[in-house]
């Protein structure tokens, strides 16, 4: 999901409880802070000596030990304040993909991309989800290319499973 993205469905349901899925059914709890916004500049070469060049906004989540217990959640128009004044200070890439930096005891810390969002009346809920590292230049490296299996017809004539 793209930054303009994030904030708009901020705008859109800003009278609702922000709440942040890191992964399935582990929601971060309502004494989450956003503590940072990154705007980070990704400027790389890949084992094949291919380049690359990218930007993300990293907004950094942490859990206050001394509101633990907390029960209300941060409302999506409090997080659009904190990002607009750090908008005012340090402007966003409005098209750079968005990823939210989480950690708690029992998770690792991670750069999360935002793989659904889902709202009812009362939350907007982001669910989020690792990124696999992966090879960019499989072909050049000589790296099998997996074939995609269709799930529906897995075993069907054609379909690349057998």
């Amino acid at each position: 999901m793209k930054t303009n993205e994030f904030l708009e469905l901020l705008n859109q349901h800003n009278n609702k409880e922000l709440l942040f899925e890191y992964a399935p059914g582990h929601i971060v709890p309502a004494n989450y802070h956003i503590t940072e916004i990154k705007n980070i500049t990704i400027d790389a070469v890949d084992c094949g000596a291919n380049t690359d060049f990218w930007k993300e906004t990293i907004i950094q989540l942490w859990e206050s030990p001394s509101e633990k217990g907390k029960t209300d959640f941060m409302t999506a128009y409090k997080a659009l304040g904190i990002l607009n004044k750090v908008d005012s200070i340090k402007p966003m890439v409005r098209d750079a993909e968005v990823k939210m930096e989480y950690s708690n005891s029992s998770f690792h810390t991670a750069q999360l991309f935002i793989d659904d969002v889902i709202w009812n009346d009362k939350k907007i809920i982001f669910k989020l989800a690792i990124e696999k590292t992966d090879c960019k230049a499989k072909e050049t490296c000589g790296v099998p290319v997996e074939a995609e299996i269709n799930s529906e017809n897995s075993c069907a004539p054609g379909s690349g499973c057998c």
